[in-house]
């Protein structure tokens, strides 16, 4: 049996649910996706896979929301440092120097709205996910839940013992880490999926360790690591950044296909992509 660990990325709050649950019911929808069927047990695929979930939104939530005023999900909550954040990414997106993109919420809805029009998303979504992707990253990289989330991944992986990590979004940002930190931590496989790891300005330089002379690396305890990024994937920028700025990684070909709308980073869509299936095969 191919035991596996799930690092979930943004937006995966679970109100009224404690960590344990909130665990056991990811494991479950990323074992329905990986086995394209509803699992045949918690925690598991229809190919018996035990899959374990590691949960950690519920740190974001509670250190993201202390003393914070205005809307959850709104670009006019967000602080300066978070619409610094959106302001480096967005000049990765290709916005034109014509579209204003500083400090002010009006001139970064102008950017969004450029954003959405070029990619044929809806805006309202795009503003929504923009503020809730970068207020995560952001509590992350400068609260406790940064050493928090790493403790609980660390701790899955020692009690799991999987022979494969599954790092989405901001979870591969988690799971890079944490295996960094944790050198006697040996996975077979590392997957990350649509990763912001090498998002200039933003991330990058943001890691920890930090990357030496502009290079990260595989993590010692980690015998492959492969990168997946579909071509539409406005979170995992820039396009091949992974595979450039960190040493020991492979990138499958051909890369994942162009999914519609603002899904392109929904990590179902990953789990259930062929080239996930054909990577895992090896390791069943």
């Amino acid at each position: 049996m191919m035991r596996i660990l799930g690092v979930h990325g943004v937006g995966n709050y679970r109100p009224g649910q404690s960590p344990e649950a909130a665990s056991a019911a990811l494991a479950r929808i990323w074992a329905a996706a990986l086995g394209g069927t509803a699992p045949v047990a918690a925690g598991s695929d229809a190919a018996g896979h035990e899959i374990t979930a590691a949960y950690y939104a519920d740190l974001l939530h509670h250190h993201g929301h202390r003393g914070r005023q205005g809307g959850d999900d709104s670009l006019d909550s967000l602080d300066d440092f978070e619409r610094e954040l959106v302001a480096t990414w967005l000049e990765e997106c290709g916005l034109p120097d014509a579209t204003a993109a500083g400090r002010a919420t009006a001139p970064l809805r102008q950017a969004l709205a450029w954003l959405a029009r070029t990619h044929g998303l809806g805006r309202p979504v795009t503003e929504w996910f923009v503020a809730r992707f970068f207020r995560e990253v952001a509590t992350y990289l400068r609260t406790p839940a940064r050493q928090e989330a790493r403790t609980r991944v660390a701790d899955l992986m020692v009690s799991h013992r999987p022979r494969v990590l599954l790092a989405h979004s901001l979870g591969s940002v988690v799971a890079y880490e944490t295996l960094w930190e944790n050198p006697s931590l040996r996975v077979e496989l590392l997957v990350t999926l649509g990763s912001p790891l090498a998002l200039p300005h933003a991330v990058f330089p943001r890691l920890q360790p930090a990357p030496a002379d502009q290079r990260g690396g595989r993590p010692p305890g980690v015998v492959r690591w492969v990168n997946l990024a579909d071509p539409g994937d406005l979170v995992a920028l820039p396009p091949g950044g992974v595979e450039r700025c960190f040493e020991g990684v492979d990138r499958e070909q051909p890369r994942t296909q162009p999914i519609h709308a603002f899904d392109f980073h929904k990590v179902v869509n990953y789990l259930a992509a062929p080239q996930l299936r054909a990577l895992l095969a090896p390791y069943a």
